[in-house]
């Protein structure tokens, strides 16, 4: 860090360019993430150690394991990104007016519509006598009020809160992220090597103490205790990053990282197989107990966070390197991804409660769902956002 000493200008006269044009490369890497989230969603019934469907594949533990591991935090990653240049834009409360609108709106509408809509899917399984009505009514009354996707909505208006708070208490509180972020361009592995040393130290803890699979849960409103910071830790390297805009910085698309796709792949294979290794120290040494001592939480964890880091460093890779100019097949999805995002989860587990009695292979349902779920979803979206305002929100 001593070794990063070029001196950089006040965030108030540095971010508002970085606005005015669209990142075609991070438009694609989001857009790909919200199939990843589609696809994670329409194969965990059918993954072979987790299944609620009656066929399995392992094939789709490969996948889970993999988009577990990275997806939800490389969101926030990405959304950190544009946070100073807007807060130099609008204001602290300008932008927590439009994040509210954005974020907050969503999430109050999603928590009493469609996510309901989704578990019930799941309820009919237990009850198949159970109206929607009195299903809606004991979630948003008794409980329990699971989030599902839609968490990662207000937990993201959180993250935006706090800074908006250290922005209007320093402008420059980021500097030192975006000096790294500048020195990255032409040393990406010293970047890489900070963010995985802060998230480890964020995580490992967590993991240890709360274990894998704790939430914290109030209402509609909930998260896994475990990665709240490593999910901060994401928001605001990322948030650093964009202090000064992306060209010149880590990921400007003449840097190096962006030529180091390959290498970066490598990097996060070492870690995944790792996991695959707890995975089976878990199973086939200890038993698979519910409670796991702290040295196997603590090199999951430490395998976990390497995964993570280095498999968001090689997508970023590819789109930076690959997908910055031209047409790709991405392009015509990402007005609507987010929109997507929001509307998809009860259409993938009613269609998995559909084909759950139609004897057809595992890879089949998963397919059909994963298809059918990006088409409808997309379809939804695209009309919701005909509706007036809904562009504003969508």
């Amino acid at each position: 860090m001593t070794t990063i000493s070029e001196t950089i200008a006040p965030a108030q006269t540095r971010a508002v360019p970085a606005t005015k044009a669209r990142n075609a490369s991070l438009d694609r890497a989001r857009t790909f993430l919200t199939l990843v989230v589609l696809l994670h969603h329409a194969v965990i019934p059918y993954t072979y150690f987790g299944h609620t469907d009656p066929t399995s594949f392992i094939g789709f533990d490969v996948i889970v394991l993999a988009t577990d591991s990275f997806f939800m935090a490389m969101f926030f990653f990405l959304s950190g990104l544009f946070v100073w240049p807007a807060l130099v834009r609008k204001g602290p409360i300008g932008y927590l007016r439009d994040r509210l609108i954005r974020l907050g709106l969503p999430f109050a509408i999603c928590a009493f519509t469609v996510i309901p809509l989704a578990y019930y899917a799941i309820a009919l399984r237990q009850n198949p006598d159970e109206s929607f009505a009195a299903f809606w009514w004991k979630t948003v009354t008794v409980g329990p009020w699971p989030s599902g996707p839609i968490w990662f909505l207000w937990v993201l208006f959180a993250f935006d809160l706090v800074a908006s708070v250290g922005y209007r208490l320093s402008p420059n509180l980021l500097d030192p992220i975006n000096r790294l972020s500048r020195h990255g361009a032409k040393h990406p592995g010293q970047f890489f090597a900070v963010l995985l040393a802060v998230t480890a130290a964020f995580y490992i803890p967590g993991r240890m103490y709360f274990g894998a699979g704790s939430w914290f849960a109030f209402g509609p409103f909930s998260v896994q205790h475990g990665r709240v910071m490593l999910y901060a830790t994401y928001f605001f390297f990322g948030a650093g990053i964009g202090v000064a805009g992306l060209p010149g910085g880590l990921l400007c698309t003449e840097g190096r990282m962006a030529k180091s796709g390959l290498g970066w792949i490598l990097t996060a294979l070492v870690p995944y197989c790792l996991m695959w290794v707890m995975v089976y120290v878990k199973r086939e040494i200890l038993g698979n107990p519910v409670w796991l001592p702290d040295w196997y939480e603590a090199l999951y964890g430490l395998f976990f966070a390497s995964f993570s880091v280095a498999i968001m460093f090689a997508i970023l890779a590819y789109f930076l390197r690959f997908k910055q100019s031209g047409w790709s097949i991405l392009d015509p999805m990402q007005p609507d991804a987010y929109g997507m995002f929001l509307v998809h989860y009860p259409i993938a587990l009613w269609l998995q409660y559909w084909l759950f009695d139609v004897d057809i292979p595992a890879v089949a349902k998963a397919l059909t769902v994963f298809v059918l779920t990006i088409l409808l979803s997309w379809g939804v979206t695209a009309a919701l956002r005909r509706l007036p305002g809904a562009g504003h929100v969508l």
